[in-house]
């Protein structure tokens, strides 16, 4: 990463652009360019293999007056993040959509947020702000003091525009946001002739809670409670990923017990995700007898995690510094054998799907995500990981033990549904295997280090049952000041829109349990 940065700097000061870079707390090195030269700096990591874009986000009065814009780029392979830092002249930008398209989808975020415009995007739609806000409301801003805004008047001009399928026989459906069965809102709008679907529209944001305002002024101790309200079954993982940015900033370094007892969590937490997600897969097959063993693990996982934490979701547990309390020896070597007898029974239900010819002929070749697609959507997570990508923070980026307690990648070929059942199996046998290995390996000593930050900011990855989650924290006086969220489902709801082409309706459901995305880890 360090030569492709050099060579980024060298080419821009041969075009004659003044660009210095420097290192973050967390070990990503920042380029500050101006609005031209982030052109020329894109252009050329485009040119360079496996360079991603995978976060954009704005900060207001980062070092001075005025917008800061937050390029983060991955170049697979390596470990250190590159961020080039956009300091921006009013509240115009350029945008970089052409090169990577994700960055659309950022873009919206943002212009949403703090009315910022890109100039030359594909797409200027509203985001998370729907028809009902004015158009000069951008609640991210500073001058915004948390009231509720007077609401706009609906009119025909002011509605969200969906793409228009058109030809003899096409018809749309619109799905939601409203739904039969209790989740939260979302809305689909297909294009279909007969029940093959043409095209699929999302639009979600129904239920946008404004998080990352809400942590503006909070201590980081009241900040991670809002981290484990991102996602209710992702409430570990981004209490995590919150606290490694919070302590990168203090320059605190957590114990190794700490990092012990945090990741048995987080692999715990990975388990009863993915036998939720097995679980759901085979009962929108209409096989609820298959679904049964994944359903009774899962409760059985979330008992553990209660005994173990005392709560079901794991929250309270991993708090700035390491973790709120230690476990004993004897809780987790009655965990250790509890993992074993698990596996054993886990087998025998994955046997019974495998075994169920019907269920696999509607499991293959559903919902395929082709793996040219993991790229520009910045795809991760078993999602991408069943498309063939070789893809796992924990392995690219390996925070806390990670590089001591590897894990072994699981790999599909297909991408569909079936290729994802296999993949979120296997990382459930795998996780079983981590925590055992931990148990085994287990030292006693102190479980949190004290953790006070004062001012800083930092950036942090971690990887949760659905993919990359990225935090971004920039504290000022001990308060946190932005704190930027993005999970895994923000950039993987977009595989649902193509990977629904060319299925029939009815397989909608199960290809969107496969992918298990959550509306609130999106709506923010």
């Amino acid at each position: 990463m360090q030569n492709l940065i050099s060579v980024v700097e060298q080419h821009l000061y041969n075009k004659g652009f003044d660009s210095r870079s420097r290192k973050g707390s967390s070990g990503e090195t920042h380029l500050s360019v101006s609005v031209v030269a982030l052109v020329e700096a894109v252009a050329l990591l485009k040119k360079q293999q496996d360079v991603l874009l995978i976060g954009l986000w704005a900060a207001q009065d980062f070092t001075n007056d005025g917008f800061t814009l937050f390029y983060c780029f991955e170049w697979r392979g390596a470990r250190d993040l590159f961020v080039l830092e956009v300091r921006l002249v009013g509240n115009r930008a350029i945008s970089i959509a052409s090169e990577y398209p994700i960055a659309s989808y950022f873009q919206r975020e943002i212009a949403d947020g703090f009315g910022i415009e890109f100039t030359g995007s594909f797409d200027t739609r509203r985001l998370f702000l729907h028809e009902a806000y004015a158009d000069d409301f951008h609640p991210l801003l500073k001058s915004f003091d948390g009231h509720r805004p007077e609401s706009a008047k609906i009119t025909p001009a002011r509605e969200y525009r969906f793409k228009e399928i058109t030809g003899e026989g096409v018809y749309q459906i619109p799905v939601g946001p409203v739904h039969a069965g209790i989740i939260e809102p979302g809305h689909f709008r297909f294009s279909v002739i007969g029940e093959t679907i043409f095209n699929l529209e999302i639009r979600h944001f129904w239920k946008h809670r404004g998080i990352e305002k809400l942590a503006e002024g909070k201590t980081t101790d009241e900040a991670l409670k809002l981290a484990e309200t991102v996602s209710g079954d992702e409430s570990a993982v981004n209490a995590c990923g919150f606290a490694m940015a919070v302590e990168c900033i203090a320059g605190v370094n957590v114990p190794r017990r700490g990092w012990e007892l945090r990741m048995i969590v987080l692999e715990l937490e990975r388990v009863y995700s993915h036998l939720g997600d097995l679980a759901g897969m085979s009962v929108d097959v209409a096989y609820p007898v298959g679904a049964a063993p994944f359903f009774v693990l899962r409760e059985e996982i979330m008992r553990w995690n209660a005994e173990l934490t005392g709560s079901r979701f794991l929250k309270g547990f991993i708090v700035p510094g390491g973790c709120a309390r230690d476990l004993s020896h004897e809780h987790l070597e009655d965990l250790k054998e509890y993992t074993l007898c698990f596996s054993n029974r886990f087998n025998q239900a994955l046997d019974g799907i495998y075994d169920s010819a019907w269920v696999i002929d509607r499991f293959e070749t559903t919902g395929i995500v082709k793996r040219e697609l993991v790229a520009p959507l910045n795809l991760t997570g078993p999602t991408a990981r069943a498309s063939g990508t070789v893809i796992d923070t924990r392995v690219d980026h390996p925070y806390g033990l990670y590089e001591e307690f590897k894990p072994e990648v699981e790999i599909g070929d297909s991408g569909d549904v079936l290729s994802r059942f296999q993949v979120k199996a296997g990382e459930i046998e795998e996780s079983l295997r981590l925590i055992g290995d931990i148990i085994t390996k287990t030292q006693a000593g102190p479980v949190r280090v004290d953790c006070r930050p004062e001012s800083g900011y930092a950036l942090s990855l971690v990887e949760a049952a659905r993919g990359q989650n990225l935090n971004w924290v920039c504290l000022k006086d001990g308060r946190v000041d932005r704190w930027k969220v993005r999970t895994s489902s923000f950039s993987n709801w977009l595989a649902i829109q193509h990977a629904v082409i060319g299925n029939i309706v009815p397989d909608f459901p199960l290809i969107n349990k496969s992918l298990n995305l959550s509306y609130a880890g999106n709506d923010l």
